[in-house]
């Protein structure tokens, strides 16, 4: 196994096309083909199936390309030091549920230590895909949230993927509505309170499980449902239609100013927030850092 095969599976993963791959490679597409065929067979796995359309990525495959990824990072950082004697350019992902305070605690991060150049992604996704994104390390890490209701599934799911959780804190639950709600003057809600408005989910996509919701209380039978795929759509609702969303009522004024409010929710449940990792990953100093960023927020749960 060699570093240029390992640049060789990751290009082509990113181009889903081994004759893309090749032009970008400037390589032959036989010779591209020869290469990924010997590693395969060397490690015994079958990284890409192959079809009409290109390639598609195997599950074995997704894991062998996070590891491919990390040793590549590795060694650009080795030539930029004792080599080429230049700064690299500093690369950090994390894939989250959909969190104010997350993107908050990234932008501090990318404000204080981003330099002349890096490239910085932050994924906010389903649940599915946020443990398929650090399952093969395609991200860093990333963010989700347990409740009595999913505890048990969600850390088997962990498990089975070789992913570790780590508790970052416990808040109790709020909801998200607009300063001019009817219920904007109530000192706590009640559920019995929110029958009469909409309640706004955030999609799971295909992988649409209870067990991934990111709301508590999912299996819960309301009149009046919309289902979002990203914050500022939330808010839109929230404002013009008196809608509400579950959430952990951490940092509200991110959002949207004043015009968002968090009142608590009267209801036996709790939101632990936290963050999963690879078990075979050690953190970058980037890592550690946007960690403790976010424990930052354990004040305002």
């Amino acid at each position: 196994m060699t570093l240029q095969q390992l640049k060789y599976v990751v290009k082509v993963a990113e181009k889903s096309s081994i004759n893309e791959a090749a032009k970008e490679l400037l390589i032959s597409q036989p010779s591209l083909s020869s290469a990924i065929i010997e590693l395969e067979k060397e490690i015994h796995i079958t990284i890409f199936i192959r079809n009409n359309r290109g390639v598609s990525v195997t599950n074995e495959g997704m894991e062998f390309l996070g590891y491919a990824r990390q040793v590549l990072t590795q060694s650009e950082l080795l030539e930029s030091k004792y080599i080429n004697n230049t700064k690299i350019k500093q690369r950090f992902c994390v894939s989250t549920q959909h969190y104010t305070f997350a993107a908050n605690a990234f932008v501090e991060l990318v404000k204080e230590f981003g330099i002349d150049e890096y490239e910085f992604t932050l994924n906010e996704t389903t649940t599915y895909q946020i443990i398929e994104d650090v399952k093969t390390m395609f991200s860093e890490m990333g963010i989700i949230y347990l409740s009595d209701y999913n505890e048990n599934v969600i850390r088997k799911i962990l498990k089975e993927n070789n992913l570790v959780y780590t508790e970052l804190f416990t808040a109790k639950p709020h909801i998200f509505i607009c300063n001019q709600h009817p219920l904007a003057n109530k000192k706590e809600v009640q559920l019995e309170d929110l029958k009469d408005y909409p309640c706004i989910w955030y999609s799971q996509g295909k992988n649409n499980s209870f067990y991934f919701s990111e709301e508590i209380l999912s299996t819960r039978t309301v009149s009046k449902s919309i289902k979002v795929s990203d914050r500022a759509a939330v808010v839109n609702f929230l404002i013009g239609l008196n809608g509400y969303t579950i959430s952990s009522g951490v940092f509200p004024k991110y959002l949207h100013g004043d015009d968002i409010i968090s009142l608590p929710l009267n209801v036996d449940e709790k939101i632990q927030i936290g963050i999963i990792v690879h078990k075979d990953t050690v953190l970058s100093e980037l890592g550690k850092i946007y960690t403790q960023e976010l424990r930052q927020y354990a004040k305002y749960a």
